[in-house]
């Protein structure tokens, strides 16, 4: 869901942020909720099936180690190797369509340059978003160009994989993704991080409610409120709160706040730690169990840490390595339900 950058920049804002509010005695009034759409109480378990869907493979950007972030190609594959739950990112480009990419520049990952927001559809479907993967490293420049081994799918340089076409290997719009996997269960990101980046929530709402998706999706964002934003205008799909509400959380499960709930919400998706400092702990997961949260971790590419993280009770572990991660649930017993839904098989 979020980069290891973005990770230090905001989580670590967000928790100095709310340290210092909490000095001042103000956390909770600032988080009473101020719309009619966070007004409903947080789900008791019977009401959230993703407190049943555990423990979840979540294949982060279509596991970005493994196959080129974002892609069709990503995602297919992703399920092929086990992953329950796609997650993917969002951005509104200039003529305003929703496509599928992790940053908000073309940058890192493509063979082009700009930020999402400024390109056209055009633009963006011109670009060729293999074209700095490398399998078993990911995104990953200066590297020999034998190495690219996708590179010039996108643009009929080099022939598509068998069962695969160009398309595959460009990025998709979020329509193309929900014609192609109708059923999957879906984590979408709301990527609009900067000021001058027109909204897109309603859009985004609206094209969810067209391909009747609900409590199979989670939409999540840094952005609490691009997040309260979204729930205005669709509030039948499960979300996850933004940064500063889910360190506010976090905050009361250490034991000074009293009474902090995440109104309407259905999952709580967060890092291990955050500067050294324990964010997912025994406690943390069975706070968000009783207020009827599932816990969803993220990014975990190591498999001591993916053991760790199932041991304490987590309903969900995003990875760019599904691969990995479907091994360490098997060799655990954990195996998968019709729906995509995993429970502890009988030993």
């Amino acid at each position: 869901m979020f980069g290891a950058t973005v990770t230090a920049t905001h989580y670590g804002a967000a928790m100095n942020r709310l340290t210092g509010l909490l000095a001042a005695g103000v956390v909770a009034a600032a988080l009473i909720p101020t719309t009619a759409a966070a007004a409903a109480p947080a789900a008791s378990a019977a009401q959230n099936p993703w407190l049943e869907r555990r423990v979840l493979n979540i294949a982060h950007q279509g596991g970005e180690i493994e196959a080129p972030s974002d892609t069709l190609y990503a995602f297919e594959t992703a399920l092929d190797k086990g992953a329950d739950v796609l997650e993917l990112d969002v951005h509104a480009t200039s003529d305003g369509e929703l496509v599928i990419l992790h940053d908000t520049t073309a940058d890192r990952t493509t063979n082009g340059s700009g930020r999402v927001d400024a390109l056209t559809l055009a633009q963006i479907r011109a670009l060729d978003a293999a074209y700095w993967f490398v399998p078993g490293c990911g995104t990953c420049h200066g590297q020999d160009e034998a190495a690219y081994t996708f590179r010039g799918v996108a643009t009929g340089d080099r022939p598509a994989p068998a069962g695969y076409t160009a398309e595959d290997f460009r990025i998709p719009t979020l329509r193309e993704v929900l014609e192609a996997f109708p059923g999957v269960l879906l984590n979408v990101e709301i990527k609009r991080t900067r000021p001058e980046t027109t909204p897109y929530e309603r859009t985004m709402a609206d094209l969810l409610a067209e391909f009747g998706r609900g409590t199979d999706t989670v939409v999540a964002s840094f952005s609490d409120s691009a997040v309260t934003r979204f729930k205005l205008y669709n509030r039948d799909i499960s979300t996850s709160p933004g940064t500063t509400q889910a360190t506010a959380f976090w905050l009361n499960t250490l034991g000074p706040l009293t009474g902090i709930t995440l109104h309407g919400h259905h999952a709580l998706q967060v890092p291990p730690s955050q500067s050294g400092i324990p964010v997912v702990t025994a406690d943390f997961v069975a706070d968000a169990h009783r207020r009827g949260l599932a816990v969803h971790v993220w990014t975990i590419n190591d498999r001591a840490e993916m053991e760790r993280l199932i041991d304490l009770g987590v309903d969900g572990i995003m990875t760019d390595r599904p691969t990995l991660l479907e091994d360490v649930l098997q060799n655990r017993g954990i195996g998968v339900r019709p729906g995509h839904n995993r429970t502890l098989m009988p030993s």
